[in-house]
């Protein structure tokens, strides 16, 4: 298919174009044979936007030739403007007998221009080329007010033109067809063309001979798996997803420190598979993974199994259609998918983090692939995770957690919250080694059958972290290093006490433990995840709120 043109006519002034009023747009027709079609200056015309594989064309046509042989020799010209290809047009003029004057609308400027969104479209336009009048498909009072009005710029009899009409005995109303400016593959070509000047990233040539998704991977561009091609048109469509201006810095990325502009989060995010309504929660994320406080170089320079996991809250789950219910940290859902898959090809394609090189995670997990999931706040009975850390209930966030894989807590027979509670802690005793006290942050993923468990009972997300921390309790000599063990707290911090008596919990602090609700209606498993080495050497939690398109 031929690409539109670039130089739109321009509309007139006091209304939309090819509107009754309007001044008609200038338009350079050609015949099929490529030779201009240029009417005669200060006669009526009546333009025919129309398209071979339509039925209601193919109805309203014949008739059209008729009342123009009547016509003609009054002044009117009656000009078709065909949609289809030239032989495809021939053939139809053959099969329907007609004989007026067809202009190749090869490129659409016509019916762009008369703003055809229906064929057969009428538009009848006066000797001063004004639009008189103008009707779409088939509704033959209109059809038949539009001749007659024909008839009386050219001073013939309108009784004429009925019966000549008449004669065909049309239904009185049968609708179009969509015009071919409407159909997706014009649609998307005319936005390549509109939208080309916004994009300024370096096009990746792929010879003739090269296979796009070897190509891709031969250029590392890809995290092992294929990607979707970022063409222009795909980057321009995801760009849709955002008011933001496509050359607008949204982070320098770690480890190269590289600007990321919009444009180039959006050609990651057409490669992870993401929709045009994804970007938000992706630029969101990537200003979250760039920040001093997440520290994306040390998250990727340790051989801890470290990944952004990516927790999504508010409003913007359901208009996005995230999955925080049934297998909300697994396959399955394109937003949860995408999303997650998009940083991780942000940080490798522009910050330069890739595997055996920055990245230099012993074991690693699949979670560096993508890591994220919605929270079910319509099963949550507390404060969702963004409320907790600051934002309104209305807002739209992401929060990043530099975290390892999640581990299943098991606990099908626990009927109390406190025995709920003590059956979690003793499982998250074993977060990085048993014989870790004063762990950071952890996140305590909680299905719902579990928080029913818990909400039953009237506690809190205070009351469940007070008693993971009552039940991790210990003494201090059970998690010293020993010569059984070298694992552990260091000797040199029991200095000065009796080991025996100083009891240390889990996590440092209570608030380090931070409760998201997520999962199925049924399953009694909850999860554990573990991080990352937290202050100023390691990584902290950090929420960013979703500038979503109003």
């Amino acid at each position: 298919m031929s690409a539109p043109s670039t130089t739109s006519p321009p509309i007139a002034p006091g209304g939309e174009a090819g509107a009754p009023g309007t001044v008609l747009p200038s338009l350079a027709l050609e015949t099929l044979q490529g030779e201009p079609l240029a009417p005669a200056v200060g006669s009526p015309r009546l333009l025919v936007a129309w398209k071979r594989d339509c039925e209601t064309c193919a109805l309203v046509l014949p008739a059209l030739e008729r009342v123009s042989r009547h016509l003609h020799a009054r002044g009117l010209e009656t000009i078709g403007l065909a949609q289809s290809a030239a032989d495809d047009t021939l053939d139809a003029i053959g099969d329907l007998g007609l004989c007026f004057p067809q202009a190749l609308d090869r490129d659409l400027v016509a019916s762009l221009a008369l703003a055809v969104e229906v064929v057969p479209t009428l538009v009848l336009v006066d000797g001063e080329g004004r639009v008189a009048a103008r009707t779409e498909g088939l509704v033959l009072s209109e059809v038949s007010d539009l001749l007659r009005r024909a008839s009386g710029l050219c001073g013939a009899d309108a009784d004429l033109v009925g019966r000549a009409l008449d004669s065909f005995r049309l239904p009185a109303h049968r609708p179009g067809c969509a015009s071919r400016t409407l159909d997706p593959e014009f649609v998307r070509a005319r936005e390549v063309e509109r939208g080309r000047g916004r994009l300024r990233a370096r096009a990746i040539e792929i010879g003739e001979h090269e296979d796009p998704d070897e190509a891709l991977f031969a250029r590392g561009v890809t995290d092992g798996l294929p990607v979707v091609h970022p063409t222009e048109g795909r980057v321009l469509r995801m760009l849709s997803g955002t008011r933001r201006d496509p050359q607008e810095m949204v982070a320098l990325v770690p480890p190269n420190l590289a600007p990321a502009t919009v444009e180039k989060i959006a050609i990651n995010a057409v490669m992870a598979g993401c929709l045009p309504e994804h970007l938000p929660v992706v630029l969101a994320a990537v200003e979250a993974a760039c920040s001093d406080a997440f520290n994306m170089h040390g998250v990727l320079a340790t051989t801890y199994p470290a990944a952004p996991l990516l927790v999504v809250n508010g409003p913007v789950r359901a208009r996005i259609r995230m999955n925080s219910g049934l297998n909300a940290l697994g396959q399955g859902n394109r937003a949860n998918a995408t999303i997650g898959r998009a940083l991780n090809l942000v940080v490798r394609n522009l910050g330069g983090g890739r595997p055996g090189e920055v990245d230099r995670a012993t074991l690693g997990q699949p979670g560096k692939f993508t890591y994220c999931l919605a929270e079910n706040e319509e099963e949550n009975p507390w404060s969702p995770l963004h409320v907790e850390r600051g934002f309104a209930p209305g807002d739209s966030t992401v929060t990043l957690f530099a975290a390892e894989a999640p581990r299943v807590i098991v606990d099908q027979t626990s009927r109390t919250a406190s025995g709920l509670c003590t059956s979690l802690g003793l499982a998250m005793q074993s977060v990085a080694h048993p014989r870790w006290g004063g762990y950071g942050d952890v996140f305590l993923v909680l299905s719902p059958e579990h928080v029913h468990t818990i909400a039953r009972d009237g506690w809190s997300k205070d009351d469940v972290r007070a008693r993971i921390q009552e039940v991790t309790s210990r003494p201090l000599s059970e998690l010293l290093a020993d010569d059984d063990c070298r694992e552990g707290v260091p000797a040199k911090l029991a200095a000065g006490s009796d080991p025996a008596t100083v009891r240390l919990s889990k996590f440092r602090d209570p608030a380090k433990i931070h409760v998201v609700v997520a999962g199925g209606p049924a399953g009694k498993f909850s999860a554990v995840i573990g991080g990352w080495v937290q202050g100023p050497m390691g990584s902290e939690i950090v929420t960013r709120k979703i500038e979503e398109p109003t």
